[in-house]
């Protein structure tokens, strides 16, 4: 049986076959019972909203390429996938289709809404998973999570109420992040800081004793109707004899106190900032420092409210307007300046926050955020990857405050919280009792035990903020809170890759939280990486209207190239990547280069295939050599031992680019350009037969390790190639296989060195080839002179390579050249001379070329050449032509001009030579 390669590679068709076999087959599921080493990664789970986007990518195929490692190795692996439920973006995607059929959610009511909500995730909540499909990622889909399943739901009740319970989960008013859009709070992570052209207004606030005024700015004009005080630096001379008198408010007349407080920046306007505790989350600190009243004025829609008085019932901004006008014309409005402003918009409701007094539920920070110190201290648990990221990290704990974690949504896991409203009217309030259990029936036991057999029960409508289940992923999914056999062998979970903007929101609450539920950390280490940049290497946002669709190029080149490209692009753990894009043509010549890889690599495997005469590796036998190995197959062993051993090395401490292109470097270069060339005589009919097996057996061996040391980079194409190469049934897969061990014993760095001056000759010769015109049939003399011994001993054991590839009929070695021959007269007299290293390298042209032909030929292009830069020079000198032609002709012009001075000056060199 003869097996071989189609001629062309097709990637469609091959990454489609074996993405589906490998899923068909449950290649990737876990078995803890197997034991071993577990090697676990959890998926930081995308939205469920979402669409894969290059940062999708980026991330899950850097993930992939440690677990196929990993896997390879022998390590007992679970990489586990999910999903979130993205309570904003799903409300926010239920609601337009509400809206546009002239409904509102609470026309639904919350059953028939959530009804409609689990409609929409069977039928579009599937996209983002089965486009990760499309990436190749060897994930255990048997074991797939989505944070709103039967399991997970049980464990974020479980932690609610336990967290409850301990006195660590309170309800309370507190300022939070307000999104008048959606109506809800908003964690820190759904805040977009939007850099705006805004205003700063100044105003006078006039002291009450009549002695004078105070001049405050502010960007938000309508919050002064909510001061509450007037601040000043305690240092700051110009106010000290100020501190503990009052002002009066504007328009709404209360007299309010000038306090002192260290957070007053002196330089910032005039020194004196109005206090607003209600609206400003700097000002709230102030405001709980001094004991400042907290004054409300706007409502849950944005609109302000009766404590804003003639302006109630008006829209934030246009009371803005309205407030400025009447200050005018109060004459306390000093002046209006121009202000460039950060301002945080609400990423889904895309209107500025508001930062509100809201009664929410809150989990006390301290104690979690302590356990996370101590391991991090104590232990250096988790590994930050950049360490650099660990101080970001530590830094965020120490400076974490209450979490608030109830939203004012419908789609999520909702608060297990029950009021006795019957003990508030039959409304829940502010100071209605409650209940916390993970049921109905529990909550009502121990309520009819409080409050009587007629008490009422209402649950909390809110929902609780996403995080609070995210935070629970790396055990939650494993099982927890049961003992699960999952939990117990693969977690702590061993790598978390995740982006390091989401260092503070996600895996910081995941530390905490294990480290709560399980006094374990989830991770052993924690891999940062970094950005995809666009073609201007600028950060993709929706915003900037600069994403790269992945599923586009994936299209166009394939998932191996749009993979090897993202990985071979990392420099350093945790470096953005630029990714190369033409959007006039959606084409990217990275991506291109990736592809051309894979098509080198399978032209070359076709070839090493056609010559081993139906054999498979196993069959042929290990490169030992029936006759010995010959010096071109000891140098690929070495060659190949060494990539292994450096592969290796990188990716066991995450040095990934490095490893990717390492591999290039070697397939491309080492086997492809070198190796194959170097044999193929041996592998003709006629060529001796020990010879000839010892190729094939190197060959074929070289070629299967190149598979499995690439296979975690371009998973499909080296599956192809491997079943063919292998002619192995559907039992196996190349997935499944041992990853290359390196043989020190022939890593042999002096012979690589040798192979590096043979090389060079090669290079030099074939150079000097092109420059004399001499044509590929025609072999020459040639000459190598060198003083050292060695170089000539290298050039003589390898004489046979030189030959072969660079054409060569008769080649002469030799430690000194008499002043006699065409080299020792300076190359004079119809002969060709260059240099690698120290040896001297003369290729004799009598014979071989028409000398006087040749220089005729360059004589007449160096002719053709100066004619060009007289032309073009003139046309540069000519003012009307500068002038008159648009930027980028005149820099046309001046590229040629270059272009033909370079050619000519290279011309001349190669004339001097006859």
């Amino acid at each position: 049986m003869t097996a071989n390669l189609p001629p062309q590679y097709d990637p469609k068709a091959t990454e489609a076959k074996w993405q589906k076999y490998w899923e068909d087959n449950q290649t990737f599921k876990a078995d803890p019972e197997a034991g071993g080493e577990p090697y676990c990664v959890v998926i930081p789970p995308p939205n469920v909203t979402g669409s894969l986007h290059m940062g999708h990518a980026f991330e899950e195929t850097l993930i992939d390429v440690l677990v196929r490692y990993h896997r390879m190795t022998g390590r007992n692996t679970l990489w586990l996938p999910g999903t979130d439920h993205a309570s904003i973006a799903v409300q926010t995607i239920l609601e337009k289709q509400l809206k546009a059929e002239g409904k509102t959610r609470h026309d639904l009511g919350r059953e028939k809404f959530l009804e409609r909500a689990w409609e929409w995730k069977a039928e579009s909540g599937n996209t983002i998973t089965n486009q990760l499909r499309s990436l190749g990622v060897s994930v255990d889909w048997s074991r797939e999570r989505f944070t709103m399943d039967e399991g997970l739901s049980a464990a974020v009740l479980e932690a609610f109420v336990r967290l409850y319970d301990e006195g660590l989960i309170y309800r309370g008013n507190y300022l939070v992040n307000w999104c008048p859009a959606s109506q809800s709070a908003v964690s820190d992570l759904e805040v977009d800081q939007q850099e705006v052209e805004g205003h700063l207004w100044h105003f006078r606030y006039p002291l009450t004793d009549g002695s004078g005024y105070l001049e405050v700015a502010t960007t938000r004009p309508e919050t002064m109707l909510g001061d509450t005080g007037v601040a000043v630096n305690p240092q700051d001379d110009r106010y000290k004899h100020l501190i503990g008198k009052t002002v009066t408010l504007p328009i709404v007349n209360r007299e309010i106190p000038i306090i002192a407080d260290e957070f007053v920046d002196p330089t910032f306007g005039t020194g004196c900032v109005k206090v607003t505790p209600a609206h400003d989350p700097n000002d709230f600190e102030m405001g709980k420092r001094h004991n400042l009243p907290f004054i409300n004025i706007m409502n849950k829609d944005g609109s302000l409210n009766e404590n804003a008085g003639e302006f109630q019932g008006q829209d934030r901004f246009v009371a803005r307007k309205n407030v400025v006008k009447r200050l005018e014309n109060d004459g306390v409005l000093v002046k209006i300046e121009d202000y460039k402003h950060t301002v945080p918009y609400s990423e889904r409701g895309k209107v500025a926050v508001e930062p509100l007094i809201s009664t929410q539920w809150f989990v006390k920070i301290d104690p979690l955020s302590q356990r996370a110190l101590e391991a991090l201290d104590q232990s250096n648990s988790p590994l930050f990857v950049p360490d650099r990221w660990t101080k970001v990290y530590r830094d965020w704990l120490v400076k974490l405050k209450d979490w608030c974690i109830s939203r004012q949504l419908w789609w999520g896991h909702q608060i297990p919280a029950w009021y006795a409203v019957s003990e508030t009217q039959g409304e829940i309030t502010d100071t209605t009792p409650f209940i916390v259990a993970k049921t109905e029936a529990e909550a009502k036991e121990k309520a009819t035990a409080k409050f009587g057999d007629d008490v009422q029960l209402a649950r909390d409508p809110d929902v609780l903020d996403t995080w609070f289940s995210s935070g629970l992923w790396p055990f939650s999914t494993l099982g927890w809170p049961d003992e699960t056999k999952d939990l117990e062998f693969y977690y702590p979970t061993t790598t978390l890759v995740t982006g390091f903007d989401i260092i503070f929101f996600w895996v910081a609450r995941m530390t905490m939280m294990a480290g709560h539920f399980t006094g374990k950390m989830p991770f052993d280490t924690v891999y940062i990486h970094g950005l995809v940049l666009d073609e201007n290497g600028q950060k993709m946002s929706k915003s900037k209207n600069n994403g790269i669709d992945p599923l586009l190029l994936i299209g166009k080149y394939g998932t191996d190239a749009l993979r090897y490209t993202l990985v071979k692009e990392v420099v350093g753990a945790g470096q953005n990547i630029r990714m190369e894009y033409d959007r006039k043509t959606d084409e990217s010549k990275s991506v291109e280069a990736s592809r051309n890889f894979t098509n080198k690599l399978w032209n070359a495997a076709r070839f090493v295939m056609m010559n081993l005469e139906g054999q498979t590796p196993e069959q042929l036998g290990s490169p030992s050599g029936v006759g010995g190995l010959e010096l071109c197959d000891r140098w690929i062993l070495s060659r190949y031992y060494q990539v292994v051993q450096e592969s290796r090395n990188c990716l066991e401490n995450y040095g990934l680019g490095e490893a990717a292109k390492g591999l290039y470097e070697f397939i491309w270069g080492d086997f492809c350009d070198w190796y194959i060339e170097l044999v193929k005589s041996r592998l003709q009919q006629d060529a001796e037969p020990n010879s000839k097996k010892v190729a094939q057996q190197t060959f074929a061996f070289v070629l299967e390790g190149i598979l499995k040391l690439l296979h975690p980079f371009m998973p499909h194409i080296t599956e192809e190639i491997w079943h063919t190469l292998t002619q192995t049934g559907d039992d196996r897969c190349l997935a499944l296989q041992a990853y290359p061990e390196a043989d020190i014993s022939l890593i042999d760095a002096e012979l690589e060195q040798q192979f590096e001056l043979l090389f060079g000759t090669i290079r030099t010769i074939r150079n000097l080839r092109a420059d004399a015109d001499i044509k590929p049939s025609v072999k020459v003399t040639a000459i190598l002179q060198s003083e050292s011994e060695k170089e000539r001993q290298i050039i003589s054991d390898g004489s046979v390579y030189i030959q072969d590839l660079a054409k060569v009929e008769n080649l002469t070695v030799t430690a000194s050249l008499d002043a006699e021959s065409p080299l020792g007269n300076g190359g004079q007299g119809g002969s060709i001379a260059g240099v690698v290293g120290t040896v001297q390298v003369l290729i004799p042209l009598a014979g071989v070329v028409d000398l006087a032909a040749l220089r005729a030929k360059l004589e007449k292009k160096l002719s053709k050449v100066e004619a060009e830069i007289k032309h073009t020079a003139a046309r540069l000198t000519n003012q009307k032509f500068v002038d008159k032609a648009t930027p980028d002709v005149v820099q046309g012009a001046r590229d040629a001009l270059a272009e033909a001075e370079k050619q000519a000056e290279i011309l001349r060199d190669r004339l001097k030579l006859f």
